[in-house]
């Protein structure tokens, strides 16, 4: 087998654990109106089995941090996926509300740890000139996850086998579960733990080249040597030190933009709003497997600009259409048009160009930036947390959407989110770092040199040498 082959392996069922995560998340959108019929809801009952997955996520994501550093990225995955088929096999097969929120909240535990330590393994195993790529690649199959959740509701619709609909979702987790077995462990993980031997011939394997692996592998080592010798035991609490807290706001905030745009009152909530200017059931729900078609294809010119342009200016001009977006959405709202094409093809418009436009900038690069922001010895744990506020924030706007927009009305709705991507635009053109073409390794030196400026000269603007140690160079 080749080296591109192994590779394309790797990098498959590293990533597969996104098509789990996409597809629990959408499936339930479909699966819902025909549970109703079965199970006696009420609105609370409802709005549990749905968020479940959500809190479940959370506590997923929690939980990652620890685990990952000390049971392994490869080790973590398998358990994951053997979380996935518990829960996928319990929610199938649930025989009240109870039951079914339950094993909805043990999915969500594996969709929790799935989104910390997927994007872990995969930009821990990705060459450096290719990373921004291949760790894309989870995000990719989180939208295929959502499209195929879309298709299978679609399909099953009309004999309402709402235990099919769920139930499916087992096979992408047996396949994860046996191909994870045969892949291998994180480089940068191994040589922490002692076991650069080992480093060493993954390295080779992944890269074909002897002569690269073993410069990459000193440059990990010597990584691990400089942690090593700052005997400062780092913990979470640590994030908030002067040393850290500038790095781990910008982790915040990304993950707080990424949530705070609008994209989850899209994807939730795309249905209810079609519904609500005139469309029927059935165009609303062909109508929103556009939009997760759309979701997963824009993803794919993603995966090739995120290393040929950088991360900044793909978040840049995705904050700019989302904006744009946001704003004829509220404009068609408010403009008191009624039902009719005119407001028809204005709405999905709307929702197509935001749709598009988070899914080649907001959507991947997120999960790429994350892993890539943190030193090697918190890095599992400063992800673990960041994520953790993530699936929060995405609970926060799933919940609050349906009253503000119940209050409000759409348009005061979708104002509120231009601006807040108007202020996702202002964040990354002051604030954020590239790391575009950069080791794992570059990045850790120069930010917690620039961490170390922060706090020994106020505003880290110079450092040795007079040259520019800033965190947040210029757009």
């Amino acid at each position: 087998m080749s080296t591109r082959t192994k590779n394309a392996l790797i990098w498959l069922f590293g990533a597969l654990g996104g098509i789990l995560w996409g597809y629990d998340t959408g499936v339930i959108s479909g699966a819902m109106l025909f549970i109703k019929k079965d199970l006696v809801l009420t609105p609370l009952l409802e709005g549990m089995v749905v968020s479940g997955l959500l809190v479940g996520a959370m506590l997923g994501a929690g939980v990652s941090g620890r685990l990952s550093d000390s049971w392994g990225r490869r080790r973590l995955i398998l358990a994951a996926s053997g979380v996935f088929i518990l829960g996928t096999l319990g929610a199938s097969a649930a025989i009240g509300p109870w039951t079914l929120i339950a094993f909805r909240f043990v999915l969500g535990i594996g969709v929790g740890i799935a989104s910390v330590v997927v994007p872990l393994y995969l930009t821990e195993l990705a060459p450096k000139h290719i990373r921004g790529g291949l760790a894309s690649l989870m995000q990719l199959l989180v939208t295929v996850g959502i499209f195929l959740a879309y298709v299978v509701d679609y399909l099953l619709h009309d004999t309402g086998a709402w235990r099919w609909m769920i139930g499916l979702g087992i096979v992408p987790a047996a396949v994860l579960a046996l191909g994870i077995l045969l892949q291998p462990e994180s480089p940068r993980w191994l040589v922490g733990k002692g076991r650069g031997d080992e480093a060493r011939r993954v390295l080779d394997q992944l890269r074909g080249d002897t002569t690269a692996a073993d410069a990459e592998l000193a440059e990990i080592e010597e990584t691990v040597r400089a942690e090593k010798a700052d005997t400062e035991l780092l913990t979470p609490f640590h994030l908030l030190s002067p040393r850290l807290r500038r790095v781990f706001l910008v982790g915040m905030l990304l993950v707080f933009f990424q949530n705070v745009v609008g994209i989850n009152a899209i994807i939730y909530y795309a249905p209810t709003l079609l519904t609500d200017i005139g469309f029927g059931d059935t165009g609303a729900i062909i109508a929103t497997m556009g939009v997760g078609a759309l979701n997963m294809l824009m993803t794919l010119p993603a995966m090739k600009l995120i290393d040929r342009r950088g991360r900044k200016p793909l978040l840049l001009w995705g904050a700019l259409g989302m904006c744009a977006a946001m704003v004829l959405l509220a404009l068609t709202n408010l403009a008191g048009l009624g039902y009719g094409a005119l407001l028809s093809t204005l709405t999905l418009l709307g929702i197509a160009l935001f749709i598009a436009s988070f899914a080649i900038s907001w959507g991947p690069v997120q999960w790429v930036m994350l892993p890539e922001l943190f030193p090697l010895r918190i890095r599992a744990a400063a992800v673990s947390l960041c994520v953790l506020f993530n699936w929060l924030f995405n609970m926060l706007v799933s919940l609050l959407f349906p009253t503000l927009l119940k209050a409000l009305g759409a348009g005061v709705n979708f104002l509120f989110f231009a601006v807040t991507t108007f202020l996702a635009f202002l964040f990354v053109g002051t604030t954020l770092p590239e790391t575009k073409g950069r080791s794992l390794e570059e990045i850790e030196q120069d930010l917690l040199h620039g961490m170390h400026a922060d706090a020994e000269h106020g505003d880290g603007r110079t450092g040795e040498g007079g040259e520019s140690e800033n965190l947040s160079p210029a757009v």
